[in-house]
């Protein structure tokens, strides 16, 4: 079902009507997705498709059938025009599918990190969704140390992500994420970053590190609104931001890999 463009708000999909107004009441998150849409061009978003799916999939949500309606349907709806920051939803109780549409807020370049080292807050760290409303006060704590954004660890201490973006390091030559066996969300803009070094010859690696072991290297955060912000500053350690080598390179190869939203 193709659908004009719509109005920023919120709109929840019924099955053969499609997307419609004042029927979303606010509902508990089970699955969350969202990207930055700019005058129609978007990056990764098969990838987005992918992960939202999937983990509806893992709740027991919807059919497939109709989550692929959903999301014909939604991606019809998105404006061709202006810079959009889209969320999808699944809520809990009805499995109802929701789209959230909304303006991008100004994007950054750069990042000031509050490394205190917050103990991960997330009760389903690999799904995105359900703990939004934690990772939101996480980061009006490392609001109020002057910081726009925080990091979480883990019991041991070691790097986990930061409360709305992955963490990318590079150590010498070498590209750095942490392992795969802790708690972290699968990022997709990490992974196209990830996919593209490799297809480049650049040695990925995945490395513990603790917070304190991040000084004076050029660290990344990464998602899918703002892109790759370079840390230029941590706060509540003395720590050294690393000098930002890479960043501006990268930063121009994603834009270069946004397409055009599907037509159909």
């Amino acid at each position: 079902m193709t659908q004009p463009a719509i109005a920023e708000g919120l709109l929840a999909w019924v099955p053969g009507r499609g997307l419609i107004a004042g029927l979303a009441a606010d509902t508990q998150l089970l699955v969350v997705d969202s990207w930055l849409v700019r005058d129609g061009r978007v990056r990764g978003l098969d990838r987005h498709r992918e992960r939202f799916l999937r983990a509806c999939g893992e709740c027991g949500g919807p059919s497939l059938e109709q989550l692929t309606q959903f999301w014909q349907d939604m991606t019809a709806a998105l404006p061709r025009t202006g810079s959009w920051f889209p969320r999808v939803e699944l809520v809990a109780g009805s499995l109802q599918l929701r789209l959230l549409l909304r303006h991008a807020p100004p994007l950054a370049p750069e990042v000031r990190v509050w490394a205190a080292g917050q103990p991960d807050p997330r009760t389903v760290p690999r799904r995105k969704g359900p703990d939004l409303d934690a990772l939101a006060r996480v980061r009006q704590r490392a609001c109020g140390q002057g910081a726009e954004e925080a990091v979480l660890i883990a019991p041991s201490g070691l790097v986990l992500e930061a409360a709305t973006s992955s963490m990318l390091w590079w150590e010498d030559e070498t590209l750095c994420l942490p392992p795969q066996q802790l708690p972290v969300l699968a990022g997709v803009t990490a992974g196209l970053i990830q996919q593209q070094a490799l297809q480049n010859g650049i040695r990925l690696a995945h490395r513990e590190r603790t917070v304190e072991e991040l000084t004076g290297r050029e660290v990344w955060l990464v998602n899918a609104l703002h892109g790759i912000r370079p840390v230029s500053a941590w706060e509540g350690r003395s720590m050294i931001a690393g000098p930002v080598v890479r960043a501006e390179e990268w930063r121009k190869w994603l834009d270069d890999i946004m397409e055009p939203l599907p037509t159909a």
